[in-house]
């Protein structure tokens, strides 16, 4: 079976959202890679990076978030990952692995888009 990949992309609450489906691997890791790049380059650094539709994601696909984070805090900007519990499949496949390689923490999580975009509280600049 072949696992189609996706990203695209949308504007919500002065947020810059990624919508990723499909596996985040080696294959398809730079893509998004590329789009997170286009995004700073726009000038835009507030960015979610909805992954409850990613199905499988290697070691690979995380280097791309952890580079992600550290490319839009270069820029004193803010990024959020939406991780639901329970998503794609049988659960956030992502969710486990970062958490499994003890890197869940480097991330401001969200179980939704609405969370991830509130109004309710200022996002503030990664830090650490």
């Amino acid at each position: 079976m072949v696992v189609a990949f996706n990203v695209t992309g949308a504007e919500q609450g002065g947020w810059a959202v990624l919508q990723v489906s499909g596996e985040l691997d080696l294959v398809t890791s730079p893509v998004l890679r590329q789009r997170v790049h286009d995004v700073v380059a726009e000038g835009r650094h507030a960015l979610v990076l909805d992954l409850s539709e990613v199905l499988f994601c290697d070691s690979s696909g995380v280097g791309v978030l952890i580079a992600s984070r550290r490319l839009i805090r270069s820029c004193q900007g803010r990024l959020r990952l939406i991780l639901p519990a329970r998503g794609a499949a049988d659960g956030s496949h992502v969710n486990r692995v970062l958490g499994a390689l003890g890197v869940r923490r480097l991330f401001d999580v969200h179980p939704d888009l609405a969370s991830a975009t509130g109004d309710g509280d200022e996002p503030r600049p990664l830090s650490a």
